[in-house]
Parts: structure tokens; sequence; C-alpha cells
């Protein structure tokens, strides 16, 4: 094992349980990289699964606590929640470089990594915003099915592209415009704040999912809207329902012609 590999950096970050020091983990990758400190090499196989601490405990949908009311508790969900959502995603975009990297241009590398990057940035916001209000990441249940996406597409870059960034992250953008217009109704503008910003960053991250998706579809041939649905049907089985953010979609590089037929 290569200890300057950007696969060994990764594979360390992703075996980091507690989320401060996941959190360093990754910045440290991403700086080393940035700064040439990391070969382009991937002689480290990634884990099937990224280490966590022990809480938050990890819940079915059905079982998870309700989030957004106008309650101090409805309040703390659903940052708890975004905050879940957060974390699991710095892994995600880990995964993606350490697993997939080797057999993609050096831009993907730089691309996912930037992404883990910034939903460590996501997640230390939604954790000082969960600390405001008196609680922490860790003390609520979780949605524990957030990396079974990873796991269902381990085996195909164009599965797990068109998956995660195309479907779960474009997900983002339909739904936080949404819950900023109900946190700006209380009056939180510093949650709006942040609310913002992770919208701005995961149009940007959606845009590099599509961006490699097209080019891997370009280069064999294939049509990507055609490509892209019919990995959709085998590999997402939760269905796309709108509404919608087309707008943020196009600004992703997501036209209607890639998601339109496919919606109920």
């Amino acid at each position: 094992m290569n200890p300057t590999s950007v696969a060994s950096a990764v594979r360390a970050a992703l075996l980091t349980a507690d989320p401060r020091e996941k959190v360093k983990a990754t910045r440290r990758a991403v700086r080393a990289w940035r700064r040439g400190q990391l070969e382009f090499g991937f002689d480290v196989a990634m884990p099937d699964q990224p280490s966590w601490p022990d809480r938050p405990a990890l819940l079915p949908p059905s079982m998870m606590p309700r989030r957004g009311g106008g309650s101090d508790h409805g309040r703390i969900a659903l940052w708890h929640a975004l905050a879940h959502i957060e974390f699991v995603a710095i892994d995600l975009a880990l995964d993606m470089v350490g697993r997939f990297g080797g057999g993609m241009p050096r831009e993907f590398t730089s691309d996912f990594l930037s992404v883990a990057a910034d939903e460590a940035m996501h997640f230390v916001l939604l954790d000082r915003k969960l600390r405001s209000l008196g609680s922490h990441y860790g003390a609520l249940p979780a949605h524990g099915g957030l990396w079974e996406a990873a796991a269902r597409t381990s085996h195909d870059v164009l599965a797990r592209l068109a998956v995660v960034p195309m479907v779960l992250e474009a997900r983002g953008l339909d739904v936080t415009p949404a819950t900023l217009k109900r946190v700006q109704s209380q009056g939180d503008a510093h949650g709006a704040k942040i609310l913002s910003r992770i919208l701005d960053d995961e149009i940007r991250h959606v845009r590099f999912g599509t961006k490699h998706f097209t080019a891997l579809c370009q280069a064999t041939g294939a049509i990507p809207q055609n490509r892209w649905k019919s990995l959709i049907a085998e590999h997402f089985k939760g269905g796309l329902k709108p509404p919608f953010n087309d707008s943020a979609r196009l600004a992703a590089g997501l036209s209607l012609d890639f998601y339109s037929t496919i919606a109920p």
C-alpha cells in the first residue's frame, strides 16, 4: 500500500467513525490532493461500508421521528435529519473517488473530492446549528437506508452516477426550496442562510455527476437520457416523484428529457 496515494487517504477517511475526525480526515485528503501531495494511485480497496459512530441509532424510514414542525423538537428533528444526510454524503463522495477514480480521468477525482469537502462543510454547519438549539448530531435516531444506494451500485460507476448525484442529490434540489421557505417563515435567518448555501453547492454536485455520466455514455455511443432511464429502472426502486425543481435541475445539466417521462 502506498501511504501517499489518493485511495489510501480516502480509505482512511472512510474508516474514521467519529464525525468531527471524519471531517478532519476528509479535509486533509482534499487539501493534500489539491497541493499535489497524493499520487493518482488506487492501490487499496474501499470498505463495503464506512465506519460510523454508535449514535445516531439507524432506523427504517417508517420509524423516524417527525421533523420540521414549529416546535423546538420539530426544528431539532429537521436539522438533525439534514445533518445525517450530509454526514453520509461525505462517505458517498469519498467512496465515489476511491472505488471508481482509477478508471476515470483525474478530473473525476478532483470533482468528487471537492464534493466531499463541501459535504463535510455542510455537516459542520448543521452540527453547529444543532448545538445552537441545545442538541447535537447523534441525539436523535436517523435514517438507516442512506448507504443502500452505494451498496447497490458498488459494481458500476455509471449506475452510481445515475443514482447518487443524478437522483438522490437531485432530489435535494427539489425539496430544499420548500424547507428553506418554512425556515424563513419561522424567522430563522441563520438557518435559511445554511440551506441556501447547501442548495447552491448541490447544483454543482449534480452537475459533476451529470457531466461524467454523459461523457461515459458518449464514449460508448450510448444516448445519456436512455441509459440513465434504464439504470434507474434497474437500480432505484423508490420512483421519481414530483414536484421537480426544473430550473435547478437544468442548471445542473438534468434537462427534462432525462426524467419527465418516468415520473408519475
